[in-house]
């Protein structure tokens, strides 16, 4: 299976992902926020990143674009669980321009999760 990262500020949510990715037979790394997110990487290579898109310190569109800069074929899915605005509406095209190969708004189940990962592992170069 696969070595995925978790970047999730709220621990409740950090915890139920990684809970169902451990499950489903993955390793999981896990951090608060996206500094720490890319510190984890550099440090403990993952192949698949799960972002947030609203945390405190990076935001995950930051994230995502620094993401992409430094490890250009390394796959990533957003979440957010920002309400319905037009600019909130807007998340998921943003986060896919900026690198995100898939997009998950909260709350999702573990089974759209899991699909999630699924395609974007199978879909991803290597």
């Amino acid at each position: 299976m696969a070595r995925i990262l978790i970047i999730e500020d709220n621990d409740d949510l950090r915890t139920i992902v990684t809970d169902a990715l451990i499950a489903a037979g993955h390793e999981v790394i896990q951090a608060a926020d996206g500094v720490e997110g890319i510190e984890s990487q550099r440090n403990a290579s993952a192949d698949l990143v799960i972002t947030d898109i609203l945390m405190p310190e990076k935001e995950g569109i930051e994230t995502i674009r620094d993401l992409t800069r430094e490890f250009p074929a390394l796959p990533i899915i957003a979440m957010s669980g920002a309400g319905r605005s037009q600019s909130a509406n807007a998340l998921p095209f943003i986060a896919k321009e900026l690198g995100a190969h898939a997009f998950l708004r909260k709350p999702f189940g573990s089974r759209d999760l899991l699909e999630a990962v699924q395609k974007v592992l199978e879909r991803a170069p290597g």
